[in-house]
């Protein structure tokens, strides 16, 4: 508790100022240095946080390139991608094919005779239509007995089953309103069948819903008969994709093929124009080896140690300010062990030549050469070169146990990894700014009693002089009423 406040009564002193001024020169070295360790410990916890998210970044680059996937990648194109585009996996062979497109698959869609009008009651029953294996049954019941409510039906049933059916009317007099019937199941033998199932007694036009389509037909697909509109017609009829690869003739239910080139997967959009199958003309099918895909990783390689070594150089500058005299700005991890460690070991493994039994060793044999600001740079004509020369060596310089990405990753992976260099220094600073508040805590309870003390005693002066202060004036007062003691102020 505080004792006494502003000037002391007995001896007049500014007994507040002068403890304040007591306490504070106690408390103030300690407080200055605490807060100098705590903005240091801060910078360094900082500077540590960026190296370990640069150094993450760059060891992710190190394992996509060291992936032997990537080298076993293909890629493929298509003559002409309005035909067909084309997809391939690591167990394509590369080489060129000629292709051929006749007509794709198709689904099967179908109108159904047609009513006046589409709500209109047209008898009870049941409906069964087919697609191939697909097949739904529909109940026609006096609470849907008309081509809406039959529609609303089958879209129920037919929810996924790949089976759906619309209402086409014709206010013009070409066939009323009409049931169309679409399936999603393409490919020969999956046309859409009708059969209807009435009661004897049953005198509506359900059954005249009943449709087979015709093996073959006098009308195109589509195609009114004008001596009879209102008759159910083929709109398209479901078939096979047909194509030819290097004069190999292949049908397939699908537009999508994957069997027919091991790795290649074929996606047929459109048919050849009948004067381009007329003169036999094909279209290339290219695979070959996805270099451009490892060429974009290397350069990424490059890209990510060039920005990792940016990192470092922020947190390891030093900048001169004003005069001789001036204390340089410096960054948070200047001097660091740590960063001065990995660095080393990572120049010396960039430099150091791999044994992958060919001729490719180095990263100079790349084209990626140091700078002298220790950056790398890629030669992409050099690089080039080694794609069309030597790129069946490029796996085994880079990838495997062996190769360089693993053991500049082997460099890394102390750093970053849970329990590491990195995680320890941090968990170490972290109990580092723990104890700074444990520190000023304890201060602030020195400081406190510190002053209360120094009030106290202050205080207890202060008493003292005002009691002394008091007698002496007593004193003197009795000296001067003695008989034959003369004043100094009587004349």
């Amino acid at each position: 508790m505080t004792i006494g406040i502003g000037t002391g009564i007995g001896s007049g002193m500014d007994i507040k100022g002068i403890v304040s001024a007591l306490v504070n020169a106690e408390s103030a070295p300690k407080s200055a240095q605490l807060n100098r360790l705590e903005k240091a410990t801060t910078a360094k916890f900082s500077g540590l946080g960026q190296f370990r998210s640069a150094l993450s970044s760059f060891q992710s680059v190190l394992k996509d390139l060291n992936n032997p996937s990537l080298f076993e990648k293909r890629s493929a194109s298509s003559g002409k991608a309005d035909i067909f585009s084309v997809t391939a996996n690591a167990k394509a062979t590369a080489g060129n094919s000629s292709v051929q497109v006749f007509n794709i698959a198709q689904t099967s869609k179908v109108a159904l005779r047609g009513v006046e009008n589409a709500t209109d009651p047209i008898g009870t029953g049941t409906l069964r239509i087919s697609a191939g294996d697909s097949e739904i049954s529909v109940s026609v019941t006096p609470e849907n007995n008309s081509l809406s409510g039959i529609r609303d039906a089958i879209n129920a049933a037919g929810r996924g089953k790949g089976l759906s059916a619309t209402i086409v009317s014709d206010p013009g007099g070409n066939g009323g309103a009409r049931l169309v019937l679409s399936s999603d199941k393409s490919g020969t033998g999956n046309d859409i069948v009708v059969e209807v199932e009435t009661q004897a007694s049953d005198s509506g036009t359900l059954a005249q819903l009943a449709f087979t389509p015709p093996a073959t037909v006098d009308f195109k697909p589509g195609e009114v008969n004008p001596d009879a509109p209102a008759e159910p017609r083929v709109i398209s009829y479901a078939r096979d994709a047909r194509l030819a690869i290097d004069g190999i003739t292949i049908n397939s239910a699908t537009n999508v093929i994957t069997d027919a080139i091991e790795g290649v997967t074929l996606t047929l959009k459109s048919a050849q124009s009948p004067e381009e199958i007329e003169r036999a003309s094909t279209i290339n099918l290219n695979v070959s080896e996805d270099r451009a895909g490892v060429k974009s990783s290397i350069q990424k390689f490059v890209d990510a140690y060039n920005k990792l070594l940016g990192t470092v150089g922020s947190l390891t500058v030093v900048t001169p300010v004003g005069g001789d005299d001036s204390k340089p700005v410096t960054g948070a991890l200047v001097g660091d062990s740590s960063v001065r460690s990995f660095m080393s070991s990572m120049r010396s493994e960039l430099g150091a030549p791999v044994n992958s039994g060919g001729e490719l060793r180095i990263l100079a044999d790349l084209g990626i050469t140091t700078q002298r600001d220790g950056t790398l740079k890629l030669d992409d004509a050099k690089l080039d070169a080694v794609m069309r020369n030597s790129f069946d060596q490029l796996s085994g310089m880079l990838t495997g146990s062996d190769g360089l990405m693993a053991k500049l990753e082997s460099k890394v992976a102390p750093y970053t990894q849970t329990g590491g260099i990195l995680d320890g220094r941090t968990k170490a600073l972290q109990n580092t700014l723990s104890g700074l508040d444990a520190q000023r805590e304890q201060l602030t309870r020195r400081v406190a009693k510190l002053e209360t003390r120094l009030l106290a005693q202050f205080n207890a002066m202060d008493a003292l002089v005002g009691q002394l202060s008091g007698t002496s004036e007593f004193l003197a007062g009795a000296l001067a009423n003695l008989p034959g003691v003369v004043r100094q102020d009587k004349k």
